[in-house]
């Protein structure tokens, strides 16, 4: 019987676009150079999702991402929303493909750790549910969670929008809508689960705990460039937007012949 829950919640660093999107002259990368950064919805959601879990059940909160040392900013923004530790899985800055980011996650949950809650043994998850965004906002991969709990050898469950844990039992109750229909999961302890926006509404951080985000050590674990992966990106584009026109029908009472025409041809009229 787990008389606490410990969770780890995975995130990552996506760059806050609010135009148009551009390439940089290589066509590798986005070029974010005049872009802000944050962390996916999905995944501020499953940070409130696993503070809210805590807080009724008692346990604790680690958030962890994998990215460049600035990422470390976005890990403090959810320390600020109640989490109470933080991993930084630092690169050098290149974007890692979902089948060497989900390797190193396990790696980095897993076998990294010793014996874990309740005795597991080493090479068990550290932590009794693995908590992802659906999708990362950036690439919307949707393959990161299914992989990681694939490498620990876990059950898992995807796009859920409720969301209740089971201490007495070592058991969650995993609910989404698919096809108009409501699934549940009943699904055993540790476990990876992925959540969507709207299974709750993130709080806002209050000062306090932005003061004591901005004060708190984040474990960092060095792992350098990206490993090759079987597939190689060649280039980005961005597609050509679809063109849009206006047309002046006229001014005043003059205008509404044209108006009737343009309103006829659309089949308003009919």
């Amino acid at each position: 019987m787990l008389t606490t829950v410990e969770i780890c919640v995975c995130v990552k660093r996506v760059p806050m676009v609010g135009g148009s999107i551009v390439v940089t002259v290589d066509e590798q990368d986005v070029d974010t150079s005049m872009a802000g950064f944050t962390v996916s919805p999905h995944e501020e959601c499953g940070v409130e999702e696993a503070v809210r879990i805590v807080e009724r059940l008692g346990g604790s909160v680690t958030v962890l991402t994998l990215g460049p040392p600035e990422a470390a900013d976005q890990l403090r923004d959810m320390l600020a929303l109640g989490a109470g530790r933080a991993i930084l899985l630092q690169t050098d800055g290149a974007e890692w493909g979902p089948v060497a980011t989900a390797a190193a996650i396990a790696d980095a949950v897993g076998s990294r750790g010793s014996a874990g809650p309740g005795g597991r043994p080493p090479g068990a998850p550290r932590w009794d549910l693995l908590l992802f965004g659906n999708e990362a906002a950036d690439t919307g991969g949707y393959q990161v969670p299914v992989r990681v709990a694939h490498a620990l050898g876990l059950p898992c469950v995807t796009g859920i929008k409720r969301l209740e844990v089971d201490g007495g039992s070592e058991r969650i109750a995993a609910g989404r809508e698919y096809a108009g229909v409501q699934e549940t999961f009943d699904v055993p302890l540790p476990a990876v689960v992925s959540v969507k926006e709207g299974i709750n509404l993130p709080r806002y951080p209050s000062l306090p705990g932005r003061l004591r985000a901005k004060r708190a050590p984040i474990e960092t674990i060095e792992l350098g460039a990206a490993p090759v992966e079987g597939l190689n990106k060649r280039r980005l584009t961005v597609p050509a937007a679809s063109g849009s026109r206006a047309e002046v029908l006229g001014s005043g009472a003059g205008a509404v012949p044209a108006l009737v025409r343009v309103l006829d041809e659309l089949g308003v009229l009919r």
